[in-house]
């Protein structure tokens, strides 16, 4: 927010998963002029499909209005500040139906309890992965002092000789499932369309093809993540790269 005041810049914050989360004492998505929420199926908090835009910088509250108002000014017409509606700019219809705010609404007077569950979950994932760090298969996630998560995923970095596929194909086998699915943004079709580089990237390539992402939801119990890391743990012998 210094470098963007220091540039006349404005700065949209992607706190897509970070309901619930803080940086040096402020809630996640409330640091930028803008910050946008997600209440998609994956995330902590949902309504299915769906999402949230906060305004932080009260210069662009009119104009969230208007773009949520389908381009016009009507919310300022049912507050008495002008006598009839009219178009504006380019807008949209971005309000969520009856029954799909209401779920919202359900999910969000549990939040402080479903974060709470998924927090023990992370907890317990990360006291039984303590060994294999030791062991030096994999890093556990490194949270700074000055950050509070909401466990909305837990993940591991294999060590460079440990197969990621290997590992998935044995887990597969006893029906578990994680997932690593981020790609670099600028390994995708737009992030080369759009984007630029500097170098190779080799850290950022190294990483996306060692992280892991652990099943993690409120209904994770714990009996199925002991069973989860011990196979893991049996895994691993047979998903170095040599093997």
């Amino acid at each position: 927010m210094t470098i963007a005041d220091q540039h006349h810049l404005k700065v949209v914050e992607d706190a897509a998963q970070g309901v619930m989360s803080t940086y040096k004492g402020r809630s996640l998505g409330s640091i930028g002029d803008l910050g946008a929420y997600s209440f998609h199926e994956t995330k902590n908090v949902i309504s299915g499909e769906g999402g949230a835009l906060l305004v932080n910088n009260e210069d662009m509250t009119q104009r969230a209005e208007i773009v949520r108002e389908k381009g016009t000014d009507r919310s300022r017409f049912f507050r008495g500040e002008v006598d009839k509606y009219t178009w504006q700019e380019p807008g949209s219809s971005f309000l969520p139906g009856e029954l799909t705010a209401a779920f919202l609404w359900a999910q969000l007077e549990e939040a402080e309890t479903i974060t709470a569950r998924r927090m023990v979950c992370w907890d317990l994932y990360h006291e039984l992965l303590a060994p294999l760090e030791k062991m030096g298969v994999l890093r556990r996630p490194l949270i700074p002092e000055h950050c509070q998560h909401n466990a909305h995923m837990y993940y591991i970095l294999l060590s460079p000789e440990v197969n990621r596929q290997k590992l998935l194909d044995n887990l597969k086998q006893h029906q578990i499932f994680p997932v690593f699915h981020y790609v670099p943004l600028h390994s995708s079709p737009a992030g080369q369309h759009y984007g630029r580089t500097h170098g190779t990237l080799k850290v950022t390539v190294g990483h996306a093809e060692r992280l892991l992402r652990l099943p993690l939801w409120i209904g994770l119990n714990a009996n199925q993540q002991e069973s989860i890391v011990d196979a893991i743990v049996r895994a691993i012998p047979a998903s170095r790269s040599s093997s």
